[in-house]
């Protein structure tokens, strides 16, 4: 009876990274506990958004952490999403995932630097921050989603492919509401400007992530 070799896919590495989000959150959910209630809050009220955006401040313990959770979970998701769709042996998935992470890590920094810049050549900074601070809220809050259910790539016996479109679904879903949020508080400011608004969209918001996916699928 002839042996078949069995291919086993080691999920030791993404367990660091999950245990290093559940570790930002614990942190985060520790030193600033209100705070961090009314943000997980944020489905189901805007209170936070109207409290918090008044006081918003990059450099923020909060934020940082929040941030860093968000870019971990996002660098995650795109891991496995490569994973799941490549035909390829990932011998060297630690050194993959490690510039997933740096890419997107610098994407996310290098669009915020932009954004403060454009803000303070323009002497728009109180709305630009308004701005960064709503998105970014939103985005943070997605990213939590987003871990959550690449708990289930990871781990669950679920088919991946159809969890995959799911989550790809919900995800797509998430982001128009997002937009449909953001423009709706700024409604009144947008229709003067449509057009630098959809050139914005354009610059900032697409293509970043069409950069990320063309640097990823070729290295």
């Amino acid at each position: 009876m002839e042996a078949i070799e069995r291919y086993i896919t080691s999920n030791d590495l993404l367990t660091i990274i999950i245990l290093l989000v559940l570790l930002l959150l614990a942190v985060a959910k520790t030193l600033f506990s209100n705070r961090f209630e009314d943000f997980i809050s944020l489905a189901s009220s805007g209170k936070y958004l109207v409290i918090k955006s008044k006081e918003y401040k990059l450099l923020f313990g909060f934020n940082v952490l929040m941030l860093t959770a968000h870019i971990l979970s996002v660098s995650l998701f795109v891991f496995l999403t490569f994973r799941l769709f490549t035909t390829q042996t990932l011998d060297s998935s630690g050194n993959l995932l490690l510039r997933i992470i740096t890419a997107y890590s610098f994407i996310v920094l290098l669009k915020i630097t932009v954004e403060k810049i454009i803000a303070n050549v323009f002497d728009i900074d109180e709305i630009m921050d308004t701005y960064i601070f709503q998105k970014q809220t939103y985005l943070n809050f997605i990213s939590l989603i987003i871990f959550g259910l690449s708990l289930f790539l990871v781990y669950s016996n679920i088919p991946s492919l159809p969890l995959f479109y799911l989550i790809i679904g919900l995800i797509l879903i998430a982001l128009l509401y997002i937009l449909y949020a953001i423009v709706k508080k700024n409604l009144r400011l947008i229709s003067r400007f449509w057009f630098y608004f959809i050139l914005y969209l354009c610059a900032l918001e697409i293509a970043p992530y069409v950069v990320l996916y063309k640097l990823i699928t070729k290295y």
